[in-house]
């Protein structure tokens, strides 16, 4: 569990660790004292690397909240996307519309931006593409269920993190609720029709799009 990979960069771990401990509001002095040692131990230990005293290492880490793999290679596995760095030579790219939708594809999760009465809400919901349109189910009153006939946005996206790559498409539209059986019962039979949050959901919502426009980062 303490072998120390010939890849690691003691820099980058020291890095990773006052970022971290800045992240949570923990001084050197407070740091140190939850890893059971002395400050002047842990700045020698930021310098040394985890070769010179991994149970050392391993004691920060667990006083940060991260695993040891987590510290050494600088990804926490529930971290959101986006944790590397940028690519050397990173190109944006306008996408088509129709690129636009092969990206967003049959289905997936998305982020719907709804109007608030003091600032714009977003939420992220289980969506499929039915006839160019973007439908989702949601409980009615709900914090995703926009008023029929308002105007939204809805966002996806995909991040490569190992390759600093991704792409965003965004639909802004307008948002009418489903009210037909049978309608509802066809959009139910779609592929990934069902939350993930699970519950009573009975209420589908098609956002109907005025403009869809896409960027693709890669590089050269």
């Amino acid at each position: 569990m303490t072998d120390r990979p010939d890849t690691t960069d003691t820099t980058d771990i020291a890095r990773r660790i006052v970022e971290r401990r800045d992240q949570l509001g923990l001084s050197e002095q407070m740091l140190a004292h939850e890893a059971a040692m002395a400050p002047t131990y842990l700045r020698y230990l930021l310098k040394a690397g985890p070769e010179f005293d991994p149970p050392g290492f391993v004691r920060i880490a667990a006083a940060l909240g991260l695993t040891w793999p987590e510290l050494l290679e600088g990804h926490r596995a529930d971290a959101p996307p986006g944790w590397s760095r940028p690519a050397a030579r990173p190109l944006p790219l306008h996408l088509t519309e129709p690129q636009c939708w092969e990206l967003v594809g049959t289905h997936g999760i998305g982020r719907i931006g709804l109007p608030g009465p003091s600032a714009p809400a977003v939420f992220p919901v289980n969506f499929a593409v039915d006839a160019a349109t973007i439908v989702y189910r949601t409980a009615p009153g709900g914090a995703a269920a926009p008023p029929d006939g308002s105007p939204v946005s809805f966002q996806v996206d995909h991040i490569d993190d190992r390759r600093s790559r991704g792409w965003s498409v965004l639909v802004l539209g307008e948002a009418r609720h489903v009210h037909e059986p049978d309608e509802e019962r066809r959009l139910s039979a779609l592929p990934g029709a069902t939350p993930w949050a699970g519950g009573s959901r009975p209420l589908w919502v098609r956002v109907r799009p005025d403009k869809i426009t896409g960027r693709r980062i890669g590089s050269w």
